[in-house]
């Protein structure tokens, strides 16, 4: 008969509660105080922004224009040069975390909430803190710690909106190669599962149709206005009514990245990701496949795939065309150039 060493377990759960005790401490701690845009709310970054959304909102222009609520963030954003950093107070917190051996780090989600809107010309202020630490969580990805903190946006004395924003500091679970060879030469049937994407109650319809091998599009019974990703409402005109068209298949890369870092157990980098537009004028993410990630270019006529990664899950992945469907010579000389340009500027 054979007993379990108890007391080794019941010292690391000890361990860890005294542990999580201490990262209790920092609730309620300054991760930023009194930190100033560093520009005022103004046209052209609402046009950009608009521009790169599709949004065609006319409350987002004209003298009386205001700032699409989503962007709220982005008068907050530091740029190339950055911030300072943190307080001690936020900088601590995530020292003990490293430390603890969460070195690794993932953004998880956000929520905002909006009480004015932003007009060109208000000045912004903002200042954040740590509102909340989880107790230890075992992820997908790894066992750590979440980490919430909350920005209060101000236009002089009045509260203009609050950003939560949550990130993950985790300890990636360790790769154990197989019998004979690296990690790379292990059974792909022991491969983790593909990260789930997040079902709420304004997409379950999109990916219930993914299921089915259908990509269907959300339609503005209002005024007809294609939208994606999927939203309560139309951004057109406001309406709250839709319906759904099933999508062509048919699309062409619009943009795209080629992923290296971070090596996430369940993806094979490097692999091309791509903003495609679809036939019927809205844009959406998918995988690229069917030609080697350093081949894929913008204007490249893709069409639609659904791929089975488990039982579970279906994906909508997106399959070059063979070289005689491909744009006529000239055209693609010019889309070769125009990513020649864009791969120069970043």
């Amino acid at each position: 008969m054979s007993y379990e060493p108890v007391v080794s377990h019941v010292a690391d759960v000890e361990a860890d509660d005294a542990f999580e005790t201490r990262l209790k401490i920092y609730e309620g701690q300054r991760a930023a105080v009194a930190r100033v845009g560093k520009d005022p709310v103004n046209a052209p970054m609402i046009r950009h922004w608009c521009e790169a959304m599709g949004d065609t909102n006319p409350a987002y222009s004209g003298p009386d224009a205001i700032a699409p609520p989503t962007m709220l963030q982005a008068w907050t954003m530091s740029g190339l040069s950055g911030h300072t950093r943190g307080t001690h107070a936020y900088d601590e917190l995530l020292g003990l975390l490293d430390e603890a051996g969460c070195t690794s780090v993932v953004a998880t989600d956000c929520e905002q909430e909006y009480l004015r809107p932003l007009r060109p010309g208000d000045e912004i202020t903002y200042d954040s803190v740590i509102e909340s630490v989880s107790e230890k969580k075992t992820t997908r990805l790894g066992t750590g710690y979440f980490v919430t903190t909350r920005m209060d946006i101000r236009v002089g004395p009045d509260l203009a909106g609050t950003h939560r924003f949550r990130i993950l500091k985790y300890a990636p679970p360790r790769r154990a190669d197989g019998p004979g060879g690296s990690p790379a030469r292990r059974d792909r049937s022991q491969k983790p599962a593909r990260p789930r994407p997040v079902v709420n109650r304004d997409n379950a319809a999109f990916w219930e149709g993914v299921q089915q091998h259908r990509l269907l599009i959300q339609r503005c019974t209002g005024c007809g206005t294609l939208r994606h990703p999927w939203l309560p409402g139309c951004n057109a005109c406001g309406g709250l009514d839709w319906d759904t068209v099933e999508a062509s298949g048919e699309g062409t890369v619009y943009s795209y990245v080629v992923m290296h870092h971070p090596p996430f157990p369940a993806f094979d980098p490097p692999y091309a990701v791509g903003l495609i537009e679809l036939a019927e004028g809205v844009r959406m993410i998918g995988n690229v496949l069917g030609v080697p990630y350093d081949k894929v270019r913008i204007g490249l006529p893709v069409r639609l795939e659904f791929q089975e990664c488990d039982e579970e899950l279906v994906l909508p992945v997106w399959r070059a065309q063979e070289p005689q469907e491909m744009p006529e010579t000239a055209d693609m000389q010019e889309m070769q150039e125009k990513q020649e340009m864009q791969e120069v500027g970043t």
